[in-house]
């Protein structure tokens, strides 16, 4: 067998962080490995709801109902004819 050598392009790859620390707005915080330096992010593996078994539930049905409360409260004004 012939021996392969894979030459890669020089000054086109972004610099690589072995121990780059990401931020959970949970405030776990853990280390992996990035091409960014410092990463914060919203949800993480201790607290997605995947993880932790646990559903949050969005009302949709009651934001519509809100709406249409509000829009049977607010006051119909008709404007006057100018003479």
């Amino acid at each position: 067998m012939s021996d392969i050598v894979i030459i890669m392009k020089k000054d086109i790859h972004p610099k690589y962080y072995n121990k780059a620390s990401v931020k959970c707005a949970c405030g776990r915080s853990f280390v992996v490995g990035s091409t960014k330096e410092f990463i914060e992010t919203e949800v993480c593996f201790q607290c997605h709801p995947f993880y932790t078994k646990q559903e949050n539930v969005i009302d949709t049905l009651g934001r519509v109902q809100k709406f249409k409360e509000r829009l049977s409260k607010k006051k119909v004004s008709k404007k006057r004819p100018v003479s």
